[in-house]
């Protein structure tokens, strides 16, 4: 077995993911299990790490091990601060916390950022991605990370210097399963033309959301929507109205690209979107997870 520089373990609500990162920032081998914080009993954290990784931690003792996601959150292992924003990877490398008795192993901050109207907004694992995907490489790039509660980020000279919270997954999911316009929804088969027909209307300027909203139900009514098509075009209507307000935060010039980070169905979706959009679309690299855990380990010196 290759010799390993570091483990970085990306652990959010849902799911662990741990890879073996040599000295290069390359994976060297990846785990990935149904096993986040949520489904992990009684916060017996150490426990879940023995038997996922276990054997990594045994044959490597002395390797850095590195934290980041929702297992640095309240609902975590340790809660480390929010790292304000703007920060690159030394900035969050200068916040990472140490386990207190656990000395390889490191937990990665999350961001806080307060916006023009005053309101808060952070991020828990997305920035690791981030970082990942944009290293030191200079120049603006604009980043988009689909989920549950989907993600925009802008950065400049590898330093994030704003976000976004759009949660456009939440409030899909809560919709079809206690609304009204879940009711005609039948099967669960992607249906393009309608999910095309939603990012349309979401784009058409008539009326906010709320109103549009309403279409789900009335288009399916009359018979101008098969039900099998309800929840794609409400995903449409959902994601096409998250680009337009995405949009309206930034000023983003025609020939720039948006990065989407992600290998998921979602994230496929999400690319199809922003082209429909006549923007560019740039998939991110595979990786940014785990490499974004090398650059901030490097930069705090735990690694040559």
């Amino acid at each position: 077995m290759a010799t390993a520089a570091l483990i970085g373990i990306d652990w959010g609500t849902t799911s662990f993911r741990a890879y073996r990162i040599d000295s290069a920032g390359a994976s060297l081998e990846t785990r990935e299990a149904a096993a986040g914080i949520l489904s992990v009993r009684d916060g017996d954290f150490g426990r879940v790490l023995g038997r996922e990784i276990g054997d990594w931690l045994q044959a490597e003792p002395e390797v850095p091990v590195v934290a980041s996601g929702m297992i640095t959150s309240r609902q975590g292992w340790v809660e480390v601060p929010y790292c304000a924003c703007p920060a690159g990877s030394a900035q969050i490398a200068g916040a990472l916390m140490r386990h207190p008795t656990r000395p390889t192993l490191h937990f990665v901050p999350g961001l806080a950022l307060i916006g023009d109207d005053g309101v808060p907004d952070v991020i828990r694992g997305e920035e690791t991605q981030i970082i990942g995907e944009i290293g030191d490489h200079p120049g603006r790039h604009l980043l988009v990370l689909p989920g549950t509660h989907s993600k925009w980020a802008l950065a400049e000279n590898g330093v994030i210097s704003w976000f976004a919270t759009f949660m456009t997954g939440e409030v899909f999911a809560v919709l079809k399963e206690h609304s009204i316009l879940g009711r005609l929804m039948q099967g669960e088969a992607d249906d393009h033309a309608a999910f095309e027909r939603g990012l349309a209307y979401a784009r058409s300027g008539q009326g906010g959301l709320l109103k549009r909203l309403f279409s789900a139900r009335t288009l399916g009514l009359f018979d101008r929507l098969p039900a099998t098509g309800v929840a794609s075009y409400l995903s449409g209507l959902l994601i096409g109205s998250e680009i337009e307000e995405a949009l309206g935060c930034l000023e983003v010039a025609p020939e720039a690209e948006i990065r989407v980070i992600g290998a998921s169905r979602l994230a496929w979706r999400y690319r199809g979107a922003l082209a429909a959009r006549n923007l560019r679309v740039r998939p991110a690299r595979d990786d940014a997870g785990a490499r974004g855990q090398f650059l901030i380990a490097r930069a705090a010196g735990l690694i040559g």
